[in-house]
């Protein structure tokens, strides 16, 4: 290989044999610099940021050899090292190689043998470097391809949630409703816009578990009883479940879709999680997904009016919704960009007989 160019740094005390090395390495086409000591070269590689080989005895006063290759590993790894060492000490070079040094010279030295131990630790280290280079991009290949195994993922969740509503004419459009509605909350609230992407995806998501749920409980065009209640709630930990997938690079995701019937009050499904408990994430498709339940129409009630349902959610904030997101909610609506399409806003509706204000219990079925 060529050493033109390449920069290296002589550390040893001993005048006589540093000047040897020097000015065979120089003959041989190195750019060659010199320290004393220990001290000096980890001087000289902190101004002289192009050293590629350091040649450097063990045995020195101060900072030895050990030190200055722990301190070369630790601050330049990219620089090649190689020890000198006498006859008696091999074993000592031995452990310089396990601490990371290329190579090693042992005392008193041939001319030829200098220019053999440089080019031979430099080959190591360009050996060394590509492997690193290759590992690195292999790593990212293959973070590429997860990244795209999982977007494919999505787009079929996705394609699973627009089949999902279109069965049900009362919830069309549902889900991106609330995925308009909570990146709007999102941004107004300053989150990145990266959580802002997964407050949207976690939305558009949040009821694909209703592919579990039983189409007589799903369509049923009266108010369900109990117990297909308790059934239509299984579609959270049913959702949660098929995005498992997600879970290592987009947990947030799984939480709003578990989580978005919780309740700051601690009486939501299906962990009945409180306060901060209920990641921000989740509380603002919390919000966004009631809005948008009580403001369609269902078989068996009519939609609420989109200035009751608001201020449904002033009276709630606290007990079941984030007063934070309801907040932001309210400064948001009505922005066009928050809807991309029309959203059914009927007549004015009283609360049912016996439901205090502020007690409406909303879901997105």
């Amino acid at each position: 290989m060529t050493a033109v160019s390449t920069k290296c740094l002589i550390v040893d005390d001993e005048p006589e044999l540093r000047d040897v090395v020097r000015r065979t390495l120089v003959a041989a086409g190195y750019d060659c610099c010199v320290a004393g000591s220990g001290a000096e070269a980890i001087d000289a590689l902190e101004s002289n940021h192009g050293v590629t080989l350091v040649f450097s005895d063990i045995r020195m006063p101060g900072i030895d050899g050990f030190t200055l290759l722990r301190t070369i590993r630790e601050r330049w790894p990219e620089i090649a090292v190689v020890m000198a060492t006498g006859v008696s000490e091999v074993e000592v070079a031995v452990a310089c190689l396990q601490l990371g040094a290329l190579d090693y010279i042992v005392k008193p030295f041939q001319i030829e043998e200098i220019t053999a131990r440089a080019e031979q630790a430099l080959d190591k280290r360009r050996l060394i470097l590509e492997n690193r280079r290759y590992q690195s991009g292999l790593a990212e290949m293959v973070q590429q391809q997860a990244q795209r195994i999982e977007e494919l993922f999505l787009e079929g969740v996705q394609t699973l949630v627009e089949a999902l509503e279109a069965k049900d004419a009362y919830t069309r459009g549902h889900s991106s409703r609330v995925r308009a509605y909570a990146g709007s909350v999102a941004r107004i609230m300053n989150l990145s816009e990266k959580d802002v992407r997964l407050v949207e995806l976690g939305a558009e998501l949040h009821d694909v578990g209703k592919i579990g749920v039983r189409e007589a409980v799903l369509l049923k065009p009266e108010a369900l009883e109990p117990h297909e209640y308790a059934h239509l709630m299984e579609h959270t930990v049913i959702g949660a479940n098929i995005l498992e997938p997600l879970s290592k690079h987009a947990p947030e995701i799984l939480e709003v879709v578990r989580w978005h019937h919780e309740r700051l009050d601690g009486g939501g499904q299906p962990d009945g999680l409180v306060g901060d408990e209920i990641p921000v994430h989740t509380r603002i498709v919390t919000v966004a997904d009631s809005f948008d339940a009580m403001t369609s129409a269902r078989p068996y009630r009519p939609a609420l009016a989109a200035v009751d349902a608001l201020e449904e959610l002033r009276l709630c904030q606290g007990k079941q919704f984030d007063a934070d997101v309801v907040g932001s909610f309210l400064r948001a609506y009505p922005d066009p960009e928050m809807l991309p399409i029309s959203t059914p806003h009927k007549t004015r509706r009283t609360l049912p007989a016996g439901l205090a204000a502020g007690e409406v219990r909303v879901s997105s079925f």
